[in-house]
């Protein structure tokens, strides 16, 4: 009877001790461990049955018909054909359903390409805004594409018929736009946040009113940057520059769905608070159960579970990463240090703020895979198993930033299932046989890069010339009208390098003065003459003693006083000496300081280079000068 018993507790143990480790497994993410655990019974005498010597190894996990997934992936690793635009490109976009590709740029064009059975055919292109386009959004039937620019209006376009449909005119400079109503709705409806401000405002998709339907304010309390929509849950979740993620409904009260989680405490989308990061994309997966992410300055792929707003995977691509791996050699790819230093400094590039929205995360059709551009290509990885399973354009000449694919069957899409696709039925394969084709653009390229199935790659043929070379003479002419205004600049300093993004939309006056002074070299060498711990640091006085500067007019100019607060450190605003006496002085915060609010023009802020700042701040000083000289090297405006 007793060893009845014992051998009954010891198959229990057995079942238990089994589960526990596939239960492990299947919640650990990224093990890279053996799983073996080793042990050896103190004594020959003990009653019951022994445990092993050592634990089975887990099993690796194996994603059903990961091979038909991977098949239906571009097999080139290298790109097969690129076509230009005539200035950098901005964004690349694949429509669901309607198979259109549409390019855009930096200076306002908007290409439209339909995917026919072999490659793309350009159809038609629109000078759509007059400078850069800040964002776009395709709607989920892949009908309407929306984009947004910095001459503050919004264009609509009907795919089907690729023609612009609509201009709507708006009263602020937008950040993001995203389409947020379901497939086949009646009434579309397009979101579009403001560059300066918390608010989101709601259009009528068709343009048929230049009106806002409504104006959410309560839903984010800084500057949202991105925002992506889910059809299956009828919910949208947008990022604002604080780091906060929030999930609301594009109708009724806005107040998330029910369907998800309850309580965002039980979530991990307090991550990028807690990492003082910001995404500055969201990608939706096809099948709705997930959402990717890539945040700056941590440069983190996260990958969340849409319902319940878990963590479900991590992926590390931050420069301290990277550098380590490649000198410890457990990089994917070792690279020679001459290379790496090239790649290093792209790498860094990307980091500029005109560059952060052009980088996003992407799914494969069956929201197995995300890919995205890394320092040695594009990787694609199953989220499942955690393995790097393909690398396109490793040995390219671009570091990729935005991408698009195109998974299409052109007969019979969508009505063979995977056991069905999986079959070795000939007839069945050539009638559903595949064109697919991944998308890049490149950091700092005019071109977009299509890697397909296509093995001959002729490097001599393969970059068509679609565009004439750019004017020199028109490219100069941009130049000066350029150098009026400008969205981001460099403070390089003796101390080291602070980025600065500026407000022309806010203060437009405060913007041209500044950016006109650092092209001219106004500020170089001059020092920061005024520092105050825990107050300000301040600068831009040609004399160094806090009595000399001027504007680029000549005379003092008034001040701009906006929404714009003091309630933030790392605030840069105008210096004067009493009302509408601005001239070049400016200071940058390094605490709230709120009853400077309505007195000083704010024009920027402070968002890299924090501890320059600070190691400016806590300088010793005689009457509010620093001892040892602080100089402004000179100013990159971007």
């Amino acid at each position: 009877m007793v060893n009845a018993t014992n051998a009954s507790q010891g198959s229990a143990a057995k079942r238990n001790r089994t589960e526990f480790e596939d239960g492990q497994a299947e919640n650990e993410p990224a093990s890279t461990g053996s799983g073996d655990i080793s042990g050896e019974s103190s004594s020959d005498d003990g009653i019951g049955p022994a445990l092993p010597s050592s634990a089975p190894k887990k099993k690796k996990r194996k994603l059903p018909y990961e091979q038909l997934y991977l098949a239906a992936l571009p097999q080139s690793p290298r790109y097969s054909k690129s076509l230009m635009h005539k200035d950098q490109l901005s964004f690349v976009t694949m429509t669901p359903f309607t198979d259109f590709l549409i390019t855009s740029s930096i200076d306002g064009v908007v290409k439209f390409w339909k995917k026919v059975a072999v490659g793309i055919e350009s159809v038609k292109e629109f000078k759509a805004h007059i400078g850069e386009i800040k964002s776009v959004s395709v709607s989920q039937d892949g009908r309407g594409f929306a984009t947004a620019g910095v001459d503050k209006t919004v264009k609509i376009f009907d795919v089907i018929i690729f023609d612009l449909l609509a201009i709507i005119q708006l009263q602020f400079t937008p950040r993001a736009l995203c389409w947020v109503h379901r497939r086949g709705a009646s009434l579309p409806l397009l979101a579009v946040s403001e560059e300066v401000g918390h608010s989101i405002r709601i259009f009528d998709g068709r343009g048929e009113s230049q009106q806002e339907l409504e104006t959410l304010s309560q839903i984010h309390r800084s500057t949202v940057v991105a925002m992506a929509y889910n059809n299956d849950y009828d919910c949208v979740v947008s990022a604002d520059e604080s780091g906060m993620i929030e999930y609301w409904s594009p109708a009724g009260n806005h107040e998330k769905p029910d369907t998800v989680f309850q309580y965002k405490s039980s979530t991990n989308l307090f991550d990028f608070k807690k990492t003082k990061s910001v995404p500055t994309s969201i990608t939706i997966s096809p099948s709705g159960a997930r959402f990717a992410t890539f945040s700056f300055p941590d440069r983190k792929v996260r990958v969340f579970d849409f319902s319940s707003g878990k963590l479900y995977r991590t992926y590390d691509e931050s420069i301290a990463t990277i550098s380590d791996m490649q000198q410890a050699g457990t990089a994917l790819q070792k690279l020679e240090d001459v290379e790496f230093g090239r790649r290093l400094a792209i790498e860094r590039e990307i980091e500029n703020p005109t560059l952060q929205s052009k980088v996003n995360v992407i799914f494969d059709e069956s929201s197995n895979f995300v890919a995205y551009g890394s320092i040695l290509g594009v990787k694609v990885i199953n989220t499942f198993t955690n393995q790097v399973v393909k690398v396109f354009g490793k040995d390219e000449p671009f570091r990729s930033l935005n991408l698009a694919i195109y998974q299409g069957q052109p007969q019979k899409k969508g009505v063979i299932t995977v056991s069905m696709a999986a079959s070795s039925n000939p007839l069945l394969q050539e009638a559903e046989e595949r064109d697919p084709m991944l998308v890049a653009t490149g950091s700092g390229k005019v071109r977009f890069y299509m890697f397909t199935n296509e093995t001959e790659i002729s490097k001599s043929t393969r970059d068509i010339q679609n565009e004439k070379p750019k004017n020199i003479n028109v490219g100069r002419e941009a130049e000066v009208k350029v150098a009026e205004t400008g969205y981001g600049a460099i403070l390089h300093t003796t101390y080291g390098d602070i980025h600065i993004r500026l407000f022309p939309e806010a203060a437009p006056k405060a913007v041209e003065n500044f950016v006109t002074h650092s092209k001219n070299g106004y500020y170089n060498n001059t020092i920061f003459h005024r520092v105050i711990r825990k107050f300000m640091i301040q600068c831009g006085d040609p004399l160094g003693d806090g009595t000399g500067g001027e504007s680029i007019w000549g005379a003092e100019f008034a001040d701009e006083f906006s929404t714009l607060k003091h309630d933030k450190p790392y605030t840069v605003s105008m210096a004067n000496a009493g009302p509408n006496t601005n001239g070049s002085q400016f200071f940058i915060t390094t605490e709230k300081t709120p009853w400077l609010d309505k007195k000083h023009t704010i024009f920027g802020r402070a968002v890299q280079g924090m501890d320059v700042v600070h190691r400016i701040e806590n300088v010793k000083t005689y009457k509010e000068k620093p001892e040892e000289d602080i100089k402004i090297v000179n100013i990159d405006v971007m």
